[in-house]
């Protein structure tokens, strides 16, 4: 009888149609989304392009200074026209070093509209680290903090101080209000084609050191299409009803996306913090009847404190969502204990994918609270086994790979590793290992790449590595992540001394926390005889982890 084996009838398996057992791809259980095909058209004016009634469009925190919607469009295409008048042309890097502010997304804007590209970097970076990215761009401009400005001058690239809101004293910040009191013209709108590049945001990467992931006007506007706006779809509301609160840093990629660019196409207010602090956060969820809170674990688990030790009236927000980093099943259960009526979901998405990749959707019947969700629309992926590169069905785990429009052009003067990350068929490896369900929900079992996940911030192994190396009692060292309940994972250091040497582990913890942001500070140490690495001298970081974090979830 044909299919029997051993006595038993082969029952033959249906695959749902969102795969195909065929290729190995799966596809978005969501319906294609309509992407502009004019060929030249910029970010910028797609966004305002977009029909809403929204009428604040950011709110400081502090202070309760707002922008309207009409005045964030006449303050971009000032700030466009402001920079012009100073020498900053199409294709040239300006470089953002700051907080959240509401001033942020009024600058980013305005670059992007001049056809300039934006590079982003956390403002608690060392001069050492801000050095190491401008050397990789040739900088026309740096916006920054009063406080850094002294210390940026020694690069030679002009530098404007950047007031903390626009209620500012114009004397004290003469360029910045140069900037923004430029006066608009249409008869020098530059020509921007989708497939220039807008961003270049600087990325771990699946292995190694930092790298810039050159980002096009097209690869954004994908990300406002296939994460943001659609994600307000999928809900019967006005999205210029809804409130975001904007702690999350908004140089990362994924405030970024949200705050400063996504969201304004919608007309939804965003309270923006400029630091984030737990009790304050609470105050300020009551004070501006905040909807939604876009968060990483840290935040979670601080928020749900300040619930319990303060007891503010939280009932405003409807939808918590959290990427990024890690999260745990304890945090969830946690998070949702304390705050029964919230909606709340997790993403999936990188540097490289623009922030798309997937999002959760609970419905009456079916949450999945520690799944990252569903493919994003237009989106295909694939799970293949990484020994030996078989794509696998629903329900068995691989390295995550992606394809869609809001794949990265590539990586920065670095066409080998892009060609490496990004196959000859435009499918990008994500690294991380993976599975769907049999409703196409995907979960993240852990990576294969080394990126450490800080409180939602990106730490390069290699870059602490360098430096550990550097030091003249350390013979060999390796860096991987441990995980932690506040942070997600911190930084620990496996350390050869040289024979004789009696460096101790505060020494070499006092030796990098001099050299870098404090994010990235070494956490432990442990001294070993030697690092376990390949036969072909990679160094085994999986092995070396697997002691602290057997698992993501």
């Amino acid at each position: 009888m044909e299919g029997a084996v051993s006595g038993r009838i082969s029952i033959p398996i249906s695959h749902p149609n969102w795969f195909s057992p065929e290729t190995g791809i799966y596809s978005s259980r969501h319906s294609l989304r309509s992407l502009p095909q004019d060929a030249f058209l910029d970010l910028v004016t797609f966004l305002f392009s977009r029909p809403h009634r929204g009428e604040i469009a950011l709110v400081d925190s502090a202070s309760g200074l707002s922008i309207s919607y009409p005045d964030l469009r006449s303050m971009v295409e000032r700030v466009a026209s402001g920079l012009r008048d100073i020498g900053v042309f199409p294709g040239q890097a300006v470089l953002i070093l700051l907080p959240n502010s509401v001033l942020l997304p009024v600058i980013l804007l305005g670059v992007l509209s001049l056809g300039a590209v934006i590079t982003t970097m956390n403002p608690l970076s060392n001069i050492k680290e801000i050095q190491k990215q401008m050397e990789c761009l040739r900088l026309a401009l740096v916006f920054s903090s009063s406080e850094k400005l002294a210390s940026l001058g020694r690069f030679g690239v002009p530098t404007v101080a950047v007031p903390s809101n626009f209620s500012y004293d114009s004397a004290q910040y003469p360029v910045f209000h140069k900037i923004v009191s430029g006066n608009p013209r249409i008869d020098w709108k530059p020509a921007i084609r989708q497939s220039d590049t807008a961003a270049i945001l600087f990325s771990s990467g699946t292995s190694g050191s930092s790298k810039g992931v050159m980002l096009s006007h097209g690869n954004l506007i994908s990300m406002v299409e296939l994460f943001v706006r659609f994600e307000a779809s999928q809900y019967k509301k006005h999205s210029w009803e809804d409130v975001y609160l904007a702690a999350i840093p908004m140089f990362h990629v994924y405030g970024l996306s949200l705050f400063s660019i996504g969201l304004l196409s919608l007309g939804s207010t965003v309270v923006v913090m400029r630091r984030f602090d737990a009790q304050e956060a609470a105050k300020t969820i009551a004070r501006y009847r905040v909807t939604h809170f876009p968060v990483v674990p840290p935040i979670m688990a601080a928020l749900i404190r300040a619930k319990d030790a303060h007891g503010c009236d939280l009932r405003s927000l409807k939808q918590a969502s959290s990427g990024a980093a890690p999260l745990s099943k304890q945090l969830i259960h946690e998070f949702l204990r304390t705050f029964p009526h919230v909606d709340f979901i997790q993403g999936y998405g990188m540097t490289e994918s623009t922030a798309v990749g997937t999002r959760g959707f609970n419905t009456e019947t079916c949450k999945k609270y520690t799944s990252v969700g569903l493919l994003a629309p237009n989106m295909e992926a694939k799970v293949v086994n990484w020994e030996t590169g078989i794509s696998m069905p629903p329900g068995k785990s691989g390295e995550l790979w992606l394809r869609g429009p809001a794949i990265m052009k590539g990586y920065l003067n670095d066409e080998k590793e892009s060609e490496s990350i990004i196959d000859k068929d435009g499918w990008f490896k994500t690294g991380d290992i993976v599975n769907f369900d049999q409703d196409g929900y995907l979960f993240i079992l852990d990576r294969l790449k080394d990126t450490i996940k800080y409180k939602g911030f990106q730490i390069a192994p290699a870059d602490l590595e360098f430096l550990l190396i550097s030091h003249n009692e350390i013979l060999d060292a390796a860096v991987t992540s441990a995980c932690d309940e506040e942070a997600g994972e911190v930084p620990v250091a496996f350390v050869v001394r040289k024979p004789g040497s009696n460096l101790s582990s505060a020494e070499i913890m006092e030796f990098v926390a001099k050299q870098v942001a404090p994010y990235k500070r070494i956490r432990r140490v442990i001294f070993v005889q030697s690092i376990p690495k390949s036969p072909a001298g990679k160094t085994l970081r999986r092995v070396l982890r697997s002691s602290f974090c057997p698992s993501r979830m």
